[in-house]
């Protein structure tokens, strides 16, 4: 059986290593798929270029940064919210924009949570920790 993946959606290397770390530290034996921008993120989950090759299922959970190079955060939650393959898709956005119209647009395309990223690098790895045992462990999917 094919392990449930999680797709991590950041341009920044060093955020990143701290988001994995954080879900490693909730013991998820998911693996982490990371791509760096909004282009590769639709690639990976329409499977085109370098990802066309990409096994069948969807990841069970997409953790999305806003401000990303080519393709921002808000029109990659608009095109996956927008399908209907993928509008159950759960998408949490995890950016380090704490302002009210960016919050308020996130929920409205769609996100199924808003996280800021907190400042300091334990705070980060803990609010991914949490993300990653409610998401992953408590939540129900329906796929």
């Amino acid at each position: 059986m094919e392990s449930k993946r999680i797709l991590l959606v950041e341009d920044d290397p060093d955020d990143a290593e701290l988001i994995i770390t954080g879900l490693r530290r909730s013991n998820l034996a998911n693996d982490i798929d990371v791509v760096r921008d909004g282009v590769e993120a639709l690639d990976y989950l329409y499977r085109r270029g370098a990802f066309a090759a990409r096994a069948r299922s969807d990841p069970l959970l997409v953790l999305l940064d806003l401000k990303m190079p080519r393709i921002d955060g808000r029109e990659v939650l608009h095109q996956i919210k927008s399908d209907p393959r993928l509008r159950s898709l759960p998408v949490v956005v995890l950016t380090s924009s704490a302002h009210e119209r960016d919050v308020a647009s996130g929920y409205a395309l769609g996100a199924n949570a808003y996280v800021v990223k907190p400042v300091h690098f334990r705070d980060l790895v803990e609010a991914v920790s949490q993300i990653g045992l409610l998401w992953i462990v408590v939540n129900r999917s329906p796929v």
